[in-house]
């Protein structure tokens, strides 16, 4: 029980981290969000949980599959924020984000690679 609750608090100081960063420079709360912190953070628990070496290589390669639909979001929510506000921009980039992966997941299945 203690290694989740630590697992949880060191997870949870990540988000902290890149919010507080992000509410004092723009810049340096962007770099921090862009550095893929819960996929590392990730790979070190399935490292430590002694989870199969296929297993943590496996969610490596998903995570890069999976990273390049969410770009498009990221992309137009200044965009959609500006226009629409908060709240929309954001359903509307969800929408774009499932879309993409949705797409994304069409395109790869030619190529052999199964995302959904």
């Amino acid at each position: 029980m203690s290694w989740i609750v630590i697992k949880y608090l060191i997870t949870a100081a990540v988000v902290v981290l890149v919010s507080e960063a992000a509410a004092r420079s723009d810049r340096l709360g962007g770099l921090i969000a862009s550095l893929p912190l819960v996929t590392v953070l990730t790979l070190i628990w399935l490292h430590v949980e002694r989870q199969p070496q296929e297993k943590i290589a496996n969610h490596a390669w998903y995570t890069l599959w999976y990273v390049l639909p969410t770009l498009p979001m990221f992309a137009v929510f200044p965009w959609l924020l500006d226009r629409f506000g908060f709240w929309p921009a954001l359903a509307a980039g969800v929408a774009i984000t499932l879309g993409s992966i949705l797409l994304f997941a069409v395109l790869l299945k030619r190529f052999g690679i199964q995302l959904l």
